[in-house]
This record gives C-alpha cells, structure tokens and sequence, in this order.
C-alpha cells in the first residue's frame, strides 16, 4: 500500500496570484472536494472595455429581516449549495466575483447564489474576459476598484441585441478547452510533489557545494600530498640497532675477590644521558666532522622537502638531525633503541656504528670526573695523614727530652717500693705482736722489732711523700706520664690514619684507571635493502584525515558564527 504524502509546514515559492489570494482573504482549513461546476460557453464570454471615469457607486447589502418568498426561496437555495461542500477557496473567490459585479452578498453561501441566479460561474478562473456583465445596449457594468469592464457590440445581434459576444470560430454550443480546475486533494498532491522536488534541488545544491568545497580543501591537498609520497619524495633507508648499559661492581683494589662481585645493569640516569647525548647538537656536531651529516643531506639528489641548502646553518642541520636519528629507551628492560634514517643504507649504517662509539665513549666519561675527583681527595688525605702522625712522633719525641727519665717507670718503682715496705711492716708488727704476748717477753727482741716497725713506717712515709710529690702538681711525674700517654695514643691514631689513606688512595688509584660502565651492543647495524621511508599509504591517509579534520574545524567554526550572527 502506498501513504499519501503529508507536510505540515514547508516554505514554498509561491505564485503572485496565490500571493494575492492569501493576502486578501483569511486562511480556511480545506473541505471536500466541490462540485466541478459548468463551464460557461465561448459564446458567452464577455469582452473588456476601457474603464468608466466615474465608477457607479456600490450598492449596499440588505439588512434586517425579511419575510418574503424570495427570501426563503434563497435560504433554501443556500442549503443546496451547503450540501454541494464546497470549499474555502472556492467560497472566497465567490465572494469576491460578487463584489467585482456589485452583488449585495451577506454570505459566501449567498454570494454563490446571486452569482448563479445571474448566470455566472463563481468558480471560473478570473481574467479580464471572463468579469464582465453583459447589459444591453452597451452600457458599462460596475466593477471593483482596480477592475476596467466594458461591453462591446454584439457581433451576431448587433448593437441592440444585448448578448455581449466575441467572434466565434467554433461552435457555440459546446466547451472544448480543457478545465482549469482541480480537486482539493489533486492540488494537496501537487504541492507536495513540488515541496518535494524543492526539497530534492536544494539538496542537490547543497551537496554539489559540499562536493566543490570537500575537493578543494580535502580531495584535492590530499592529491598533492600522495602525488609527492609516490612520485617526489626520495626513499630514505632506515638501519635499526639496540644497545644496554652495565657496570661493573667490583671494588678493585688489593681485595683478592674485587674482581668477583657481579654486574649489573647500569641506572636509569644513565641510559637517559646517553640518550640525550646521542640527539644533542654535540654529537651531530661530531658526526658532521668525522663523517659528512650536512653533506649527505645536501645533496641535490635528495628531494627539495627533505634536501638542506647549499650552506645549511647548524640550527637547519640540527633540526634535519632530530628528525633522522630516533633514540627511545625502554625502562623496564634498560634496552636503547636507535633507528638512523639515511638516502643510502651504507651511510646510513656509518652513521649508526659512529654515534655508538660516541655513546661507548660518553658512558666510559660519565663518571670520570668522579673518579678524578675522588684519586684527588685520597691524595690530599694521605698527605694529611702523613702530616699528623709526624706531628704525633715529633711530639712524643720533644716529651722523652724534656722530662729525661721516664716518668711511668720512676712512679712503678716507687709504688714496688711502698708495696715491699708495707710487706715488711706488716711482718714486723705481726712479731712484735708475738713478741708482746709472752707473759714475760724479752726486752730486747721487744724493743728491737718496735726499732723495725718504727723505721719501716719511716722509711714508708717517706715513699708516700714522694709519692704524693710525683702525682700532684703541674710538673709532677703522673702529669709528665699522661702527657707521654696521650703523645703515644695521637701517635697510635696517626698511624690508623695513615694506613687508611693509604689504603684509599690505593682504591682511588685502582678506580680512576679501571672502565666501570660498558656498552653492550645487542642488535648491531645492518644496511637494509629495501626504502624504509616515506610509508606512501600511511602518510597519504594520514594527510586525507589532516585535511579533513581541519575542514572539519573551519565548517563547524563558521556554522556557529553564522548561527551567532543571524539569531
């Protein structure tokens, strides 16, 4: 089954005579179709003629209520031509036929009716001919403002006749030109079709514009763009290589098990140093000078794109440098990547063995300054150390000289003495105690071992004193001891000293002298055989969805000007 087409709202061009409809009269919602009414005869149609000076004044419509014959005679008539279901259009265009012909209508309905009872088709197309009203004798009919009728003579009555004819050269009794009226839903159907083919040429404007401008801001730069990937650009030659960075853990040194200890990989510092190295402008400095960089590139058989000037600047070759050696380092597997892009694979594999010497080298000097650094610390601190134990033997020395003897051993000696006194006193006074037991000691013994105790604790006062003499005082012999005590200990200490430093500037020495950080080649440059670059399809597409994402941005941006402009 098919769907009658329907549009709610849709502007239309329209024509000036529906213009004028739609201006004079109010909008009606249509009706069924009307009754296709008798077309009038050639015959009958009437004749223009120049219009009056003075149009007749309008005759008014009745008012008030009216009882006649006439009048129920004309209602009744009006519901005839209510049942007819007519249409708005139909109704207004009576009503104006009736006031152009100055018939007092108090109704659409009635203006049909007055416009029938004399004889004139309410639903003919207006033109000129067709608005006229024969009277007899040839007098002017009264018209609308703005309309010109007139009579002419009759052709077959003469001027008398009344009947308003133009020269016929058909037969008057039947009508053979074709209606010019359709029904409500036949025009409903054409507009539609018209709405529609509007619809479909606009479309098709739009999308021929949108087709002009997608081909010159998109189809067309693409063009170009593929055109120099596979007609233009010069096929460069990619040589891939991969390298690590380990250092050594061995201490060195005078350690039987320094050399041992395992390696292991270098820290991420490093392999991000060699990597900025490797893409510095020092290094394609140095490629410049050892192997040609700027030459290679300025050769005039490289494309004009990717091609340096004659006498390029070290900014142009710097930036050609960046964009032909591509260095990555993976941290999870310490591994750096290195692609060197090249016209020909045998420079290009030149420039990769070179810019890895220059990173072997530059991981060897990453800590060379330290090391230099550090032999020279151990230097200065074995010097010291050998200051300082000088210093502590020169004074342990000057100590001995001053004070002639040594003091530890006169106060040791001393101190025996004191103990062999107290011994012997002890004795004594123990056989003097023996002694004085006895009921009747002998006098003698008594006296001679109170002689003994009397002169050991004499002779062991004595000591005491000088005991006492040599441990107080600022020049006593127990100051003198713990002067010799500390010399001996700074002595001691300086000689601590020295050994390490000796030890250390041994190490430094061992250190500064040794490689502690290799680079390890893992993929090493091989010249390929086929272009690696340009990638013609992928750069192709990549310029197509350039171009298209920048039209794109530009039609969006002026559809919301135009938006911002117009509301």
């Amino acid at each position: 089954m098919t769907t009658k087409p329907k549009a709610r709202k849709f502007r239309i061009k329209r024509s000036p005579s529906a213009e004028t409809e739609a201006a004079t009269s109010p909008s009606e919602a249509p009706k069924p179709a009307a009754r296709p009414a008798p077309q009038p005869k050639a015959s009958e149609q009437a004749i223009p003629q120049p219009a009056p000076q003075t149009p007749p004044k309008q005759p008014t419509a009745q008012a008030g209520d009216v009882a006649s014959a006439a009048q129920v005679s004309g209602e009744q008539d009006m519901d005839a031509i209510r049942q007819e279901g007519l249409t708005g259009r139909q109704l207004r265009m009576a009503r104006r036929v009736a006031q152009k012909h100055g018939l007092p209508a108090t109704s659409d309905f009635d203006a049909v009716r007055l416009l029938r009872a004399k004889g004139i088709d309410p639903f003919q197309r207006s033109n000129m001919l067709e608005l006229v009203v024969p009277q007899a004798g040839g007098a002017q009919h009264e018209g609308g403002p703005g309309d010109v009728m007139a009579t002419l003579p009759s052709v077959e009555g003469g001027a008398g006749s009344g009947r308003v004819q133009l020269p016929q050269t058909i037969p008057t009794g039947r009508s053979t030109l074709p209606s010019t009226e359709v029904s409500p839903m036949e025009r409903r159907t054409r507009e539609i079709s018209d709405i529609q083919k509007d619809i479909t040429r606009r479309r098709r404007r739009k999308m021929g514009l949108l087709i002009v401008r997608l081909a010159f801001f998109v189809i067309l730069p693409t063009f170009f763009a593929g055109y120099y990937f596979y007609k233009v650009a010069t096929p460069m030659y990619a040589t891939d290589s991969q390298f690590l960075i380990i250092q050594n853990e061995g201490g060195g040194g005078p350690s039987p098990f320094g050399g041992l200890l395992p390696t292991q990989f270098a820290n991420s510092a490093d392999s991000i140093a060699t990597q900025a190295y490797l893409q510095s402008k020092d290094a394609m400095l140095r490629l410049n000078s050892d192997a040609g960089f700027k030459d290679h590139f300025a050769d005039p058989s490289i494309d004009p794109i990717q091609r340096l000037n004659d006498s390029p600047t070290n900014e142009e070759a710097y930036k050609l440098y960046k964009k032909n050696v591509k260095i990555g380092y993976d941290p999870t597997e310490g591994v750096i990547r290195m692609e060197i892009i090249a016209a020909d694979p045998q420079i290009a594999t030149t420039f990769s063995e070179r810019l890895l010497k220059y990173a072997e080298e530059r991981v060897n000097s990453l800590s060379q300054d330290k090391r230099d650094s550090g032999m020279v610390d151990a230097e200065i601190g074995f010097q010291k150390a050998q200051q300082a134990r000088r210093d502590a033997q020169q004074r342990l020395i000057e100590l001995q000289v001053e004070n002639g003897v040594d003091p530890e051993a006169v106060i040791a000696a001393i101190r025996t003495q004191i103990t062999n006194y107290e011994t012997l006193l002890i004795e004594k006074q123990l056989e003097l105690a023996a002694l004085l037991d006895n009921a009747r000691p002998n006098r003698a013994k008594v006296e001679g071992a109170q002689g003994d105790v009397r002169r050991l604790e004499g002779a062991l006062a004595q000591l005491n004193n000088r005991m006492n003499n040599a441990t107080e005082g600022t020049n006593s012999l127990a100051q003198q001891a713990v002067s010799l005590q500390l010399a001996q200990a700074d002595l001691v200490n300086a000689d601590t000293n020295l050994q390490l430093a000796q030890t250390g500037l041994e190490q430094a020495r061992t250190e500064a002298t040794r490689q502690v950080r290799y680079l390890t080649i893992a993929v090493r440059p091989v010249p390929s055989e086929e272009p690696s670059y340009p990638r013609k399809f992928e750069n192709t597409i990549l310029a197509f969805l350039i171009f298209g994402g920048i039209y794109l941005m530009l039609s969006l941006t002026a559809s919301i000007l135009r938006e911002q402009v117009t509301s």
